[in-house]
């Protein structure tokens, strides 16, 4: 399995707590970073302060993507970093509660990798982050690194 960086973009602290804890209960070995809106994720992707620390802040492998957001939404995010020939490469998984059809097709329309509906219940999200890990952390393979 590889080890790479993922980084969560939501801003509701329980779903990062909720996650993190996830992530550790199924065992998952990459390392995982949170910021809370799409201005903060397009900060760090642009390696602008306080992400320029690249020790503290690695490049992402994986960006979960949640769609409703304050001050930049998902799907702003998804449509920035797809237009955006340093960043267009990145895997981006939106990662968000709703699962009405029409935000499945806008966020694939607008280049989202996958799209994961966020199970309510602890133990699916568990299940859910062993799945999502071993496809995306071991057999998909991902481009290496910042271009």
């Amino acid at each position: 399995m590889k080890v790479i960086p993922i980084l969560m973009v939501d801003d509701d602290p329980l779903d990062q707590l909720l996650t993190k804890e996830a992530f550790e209960a199924a065992k998952v070995l990459n390392p995982l970073y949170f910021v809370d809106n799409g201005v903060e994720l397009m900060r760090y992707l642009r390696r602008q302060p306080p992400y320029d620390d690249v020790e503290a802040y690695p490049w992402p492998g994986l960006i979960l993507l949640d769609l409703n957001m304050p001050k930049m939404d998902g799907r702003e995010c998804l449509k920035e970093i797809r237009a955006d020939s340093s960043l267009c490469h990145l895997p981006v998984i939106v990662m968000t509660t709703s699962n009405r059809e029409e935000e499945v097709f806008r966020s694939y329309d607008m280049g989202a990798n996958s799209y994961i509906t966020k199970p309510v219940d602890f133990e699916q999200l568990v299940a859910q982050v062993r799945v999502f890990s071993s496809y995306w952390c071991s057999i998909v393979e991902l481009p290496d690194g910042e271009t």
